[in-house]
C-alpha cells in the first residue's frame, strides 16, 4: 500500500473522529441542560402548588374554627390541589396534605371558637397547627430537589 494512501486516511480517520467527537459532546450538553430545564420546572410547579396549598388550607382552617358552614368550593379545592400532589409529590408530602385537609374538616365539626378562646390555645400553647407537618414534608422535598 501507498505512504500517501495512509496519510489521506489516517486524515480522513482523524476528521472523522474529531467530528464525532464534537457531536457526542454537543448532544450530552443539550440533554444535560435539557434535564436542567425539566427539573427547574418541576421545582417550580410543586413550589406554586405547595404555595397555593398553603394558603388555601390557612383560610379554610380558619375558617373551620369559627364557623359551622364549609365553604364547599374551598374543600374541593384543597381536594383538587391533593389530587394534583400525588401525581407530582412525594408520598409523605401527600399524606401530610390528606391529614390537613381531614383536620380541616374534622374542625368544621367541632364548637366554634371565639377570638378570645384562640388567643388562649395560643398563648397556653395549645393551638394545633395542621400546616406544621405538612410544611416540614414540602420543605424536604423541595431540599431533595438540590441533590439532582
Amino acid at each position: 500500500m501507498n505512504i500517501e494512501y495512509i496519510t489521506a486516511l489516517s486524515a480522513l480517520a482523524g476528521s472523522a473522529v474529531g467530528g464525532l467527537t464534537t457531536g457526542i459532546t454537543t448532544w450530552l450538553s443539550l440533554r444535560s441542560q435539557a434535564r436542567a430545564g425539566r427539573l427547574a420546572g418541576d421545582l417550580v410547579r410543586r413550589q406554586d402548588l405547595f404555595r397555593d396549598f398553603i394558603l388555601a388550607a390557612s383560610k379554610a382552617y380558619g375558617e373551620a374554627l369559627f364557623s359551622s358552614e364549609p365553604k364547599i368550593q374551598d374543600l374541593l379545592a384543597l381536594y383538587g390541589m391533593v389530587s394534583r400532589m400525588r401525581v407530582l409529590c412525594s408520598p409523605e408530602t401527600v399524606a401530610c396534605a390528606d391529614t390537613v385537609m381531614r383536620t380541616t374538616i374534622e374542625t368544621y365539626f367541632m364548637p366554634n371558637k371565639t377570638v378570645r378562646e384562640l388567643n388562649d390555645l395560643i398563648k397556653s400553647g395549645t393551638a394545633i397547627d395542621p400546616l406544621k407537618e405538612f410544611s416540614e414534608a414540602a420543605r424536604a422535598e423541595l431540599d431533595g430537589f438540590g441533590a439532582f
